[in-house]
């Protein structure tokens, strides 16, 4: 695989896709934008007893930023994070186009729990609408 400069990677949980994909961007010497979609919280406020919602989705997302950071220092890669919110394969794809990628990194789906992370189908829907090719890697 030769000729990419830039590669968007898409989180799903799995730490491996990130590994894979700053692997292939240390082979291929390219820039990294690392994309972590949260889904729109679509509830009712009152009923939660949080008073600032946003906080709380979002709560993770400086741990995680900084876990992404610790790991692209190992490969010695040049990372950017993005942490969007919304629906997660428009927001993976309107990713790729605004950072004109070569090429987008997602995980396969898996028999347990990628239905819950990501919903049905998001990594055919990304497939659909990638203005770039798709590399799925397996977990």
């Amino acid at each position: 695989m030769k000729g990419y400069r830039k590669v968007l990677i898409a989180l799903n949980g799995n730490r491996d896709v990130l590994t894979q994909g700053l692997k292939l961007a240390g082979d291929e010497k390219c820039w990294v934008t690392v994309v972590k979609v949260l889904p729109s919280y679509e509830g009712d406020i009152n009923l939660t007893g949080i008073k600032n919602i946003e906080d709380a989705l979002c709560s993770n997302s400086g741990a995680a930023v900084s876990g992404i950071k610790a790991d692209a220092a190992e490969t010695r890669a040049l990372v950017k994070v993005r942490v969007e919110e919304g629906d997660i394969p428009a927001a993976i794809t309107e990713a790729a186009a605004q950072e004109r990628c070569d090429v987008i990194v997602m995980g396969a789906p898996k028999r347990n729990g990628w239905r819950r992370l990501f919903g049905d189908n998001v990594v055919e829907k990304v497939i659909g609408m990638a203005p770039c090719p798709v590399l799925v890697v397996g977990a």
